[in-house]
């Protein structure tokens, strides 16, 4: 018997549950204004305190060239052409502080001592699949926590496994959550407020949100039924709660600090200053950690996806751990794999609903994703010392695979296309030209069953060794090239 639910808004649960929290559907709910962006952040915004690391510090934003073409991922920092693998993995280690520095926030090292409990097991889907509710406990003093969701088939043995972020783990605890920012999904530069002004200790907490995505609770055969997709192919399937990582509000202090660093993982490693989307991609990190020693899962052939802000984080993800064996992030928009050179919305307000998510659009809306050293970059993508394709290359020769839309109104196509012709180098250096891909979908901003069909059938050909007759290097007619070439 197919595992595949035959209800016929599946795939409608499909792009709906990879939404991946309520915030997220806030935010790209912005209203439609056509009024123009200054080039340069407002003086009237209020800083962000810094956080010390120990990062280096690099170039600023005016001290930094105008560089219209994409950074050469084989160009060493001193000048020195890359032309062995051995010295690209030299520069990899560049291009990764590089991108802590500027695009991600430093992020803390691996703890080191990741453990997990099983604390719920049953059998779903009429006995065809295993699901494991695991307690991870981690970090300074094992104070740290996170709740993972792992399906797998029953009796397969270790299987491969996606990894996607953002779903609330069946019997999972909901935790209190921190109020939205005031002016949080309004398409307005978040740092010209702050809150009313607690102490970082005393911001008082939300409720948890009752029930699923849906409405009702989320049951370990209501999620079974949603990825049967997955669990049909043979794949395991594992989720987690990104919020219980780094909560997705923009919510200010007195003294204009986040307030998310208040809660979650943040405490723990104060001298980080590394953004939301770095606290998921960290989260992810530490579940990898875990399915190294998992019986049922095959360590060697874990994916990462996601979608929109979560599929940013999925890059991040497969960018900074090779313990990840392919990566392929979905509708992962502005901050994401299209060229931030080639993506437009740098002088316009355009927000994600009916427009293109450019640089200076995601800094004044999503300051708090990002590394603080980003944000000066508003209406200077020009001046970026690197852009999305280096997220790629730094996964080479592992596979890559960008899933987009044809009907995404927050992708420009050419900039798609940009970084994957950017990126090529690198995997044909490393011996993987035919581990860069592309799959379109004909779908807006979100996720759907053809995307797992694309991701599916990639990890098929190059973790799987199956015969795969899809072509991943097509593109689209390229309608929006003309203006942003």
């Amino acid at each position: 018997m197919s595992l595949r639910k035959p209800y016929p808004w599946w795939p409608l649960a499909i792009a709906f549950a990879s939404l991946l929290s309520p915030l997220a559907a806030q935010e790209d709910a912005a209203p439609p204004s056509a009024r123009p962006l200054p080039d340069r952040p407002d003086p009237r915004e209020i800083p962000v305190p810094p956080v010390a690391t120990s990062l280096p510090t690099l170039p600023g934003v005016d001290e930094l060239p105008v560089r219209k073409e994409m950074p050469d991922v084989l160009t060493m920092n001193d000048g020195t052409k890359v032309t062995t693998p051995a010295q690209f993995k030299e520069r990899q280690k560049e291009m990764r502080t590089i991108l802590e520095y500027y695009h991600v926030g430093r992020m803390p090292p691996a703890p080191g001592n990741v453990r997990g409990t099983v604390i719920r097991s049953e059998q779903v889907m009429g006995g065809k699949v295993h699901y494991r509710l695991v307690h991870l406990t981690f970090g300074p003093d094992a104070k740290l926590s996170l709740d993972v969701g792992i399906l797998t088939p029953a009796g397969a043995g270790r299987v491969p496994v996606v990894i996607q972020p953002g779903g609330e783990p069946p019997g999972g605890p909901q935790l209190p959550k921190l109020a939205p920012g005031p002016t949080q999904g309004r398409g307005t530069d978040i740092l010209l407020v702050v809150g009313a002004g607690p102490p970082a200790d005393a911001v008082p907490p939300r409720p948890p949100r009752p029930g699923g995505i849906f409405g009702g609770p989320v049951t370990a055969e209501s999620l079974a039924r949603r990825v049967a997709q997955v669990l049909d192919h043979g794949y395991g399937y594992v989720t987690f709660n990104t919020n219980d990582c780094a909560e997705d509000t923009t919510l200010r202090l007195a003294d204009g600090s986040f307030a998310f660093r208040t809660t979650r993982f943040f405490p723990a490693y104060p001298g980080y200053d590394w953004g939301i989307i770095g606290g998921w991609a960290w989260g992810t990190m530490r579940v990898v950690d875990y399915l190294q020693d998992d019986d049922l899962v095959d360590r060697t052939k874990i994916i990462i996806t996601g979608t929109s802000r979560i599929g940013k984080a999925a890059m991040i993800s497969g960018a900074f751990d090779d313990r990840i064996a392919m990566v392929a992030p979905g509708a992962s928009s502005g901050g994401g794999t299209p060229a931030y050179r080639f993506s437009g919305g740098a002088t316009t307000r355009q927000p994600s609903r009916g427009g293109k998510e450019g640089l200076t659009l995601m800094v004044m809306k999503y300051a708090n994703q990002f590394s603080p050293n980003l944000h000066p970059f508003w209406g200077q993508v020009d001046k970026l010392p690197y852009d999305a394709h280096w997220f790629l290359a730094l996964t080479a020769p592992r596979p890559f695979i960008m899933l987009e839309g044809t009907k995404d109104q927050n992708v420009v196509h050419n900039g798609i296309k940009q970084t994957w012709l950017a990126a090529q180098p690198a995997f044909a250096l490393m011996g993987a030209a035919d581990k860069l891909g592309v799959y379109w979908s004909d779908r807006p901003h979100g996720f759907s069953d053809t995307d797992w069909d694309g991701l599916l059938a990639f990890a098929d050909k190059h973790l799987l060794g199956r015969h795969v007759t899809r072509a991943f290097d097509l593109f689209p007619a390229d309608t929006d090239a003309t203006a942003n070439n």
